[in-house]
């Protein structure tokens, strides 16, 4: 089974991603922050990363940088709230595969899945 990581600082949201990717027959993995993220890529295989912004501790950029410093084989959707296109230019320049808005995450979700795992 494929497993997605969930990295954002908001349980609801998280709660609400983890229903769907498992309907979506898809194993979530929950990390609250980038740094918990991190630390669960030494520990088990991830197959698709859908990565917040902003959060406490370490912000999403950040987040995506060391993660694309150790490995660049992982997809990472950048998952956020804020339209911005610095953020989507930055979060591209950095790595990231794709740019979704939080209010468009669960209409694209089972696209997103089809096309990244």
């Amino acid at each position: 089974m494929k497993c997605v990581a969930i990295v954002d600082d908001d349980p609801r949201l998280r709660e609400l991603i983890r229903v769907e990717l498992i309907d979506e027959g898809v194993e979530p993995v929950i990390c609250s922050d980038g740094e918990a993220l991190l630390e669960l890529l030494d520990q088990r295989q991830i197959d698709l990363i859908l990565l917040d912004l902003m959060m406490p501790k370490m912000d999403g950029m950040t987040c995506l940088q060391r993660l694309r410093e150790r490995c660049n084989v992982v997809p990472v959707l950048v998952v956020t709230a804020f339209n911005e296109d610095n953020k989507r230019s930055q979060a591209k320049a950095l790595g990231a595969n794709d740019f979704i808005l939080k209010p468009d995450l669960f209409e694209l979700l089972p696209e997103l899945l089809e096309r990244y795992l």
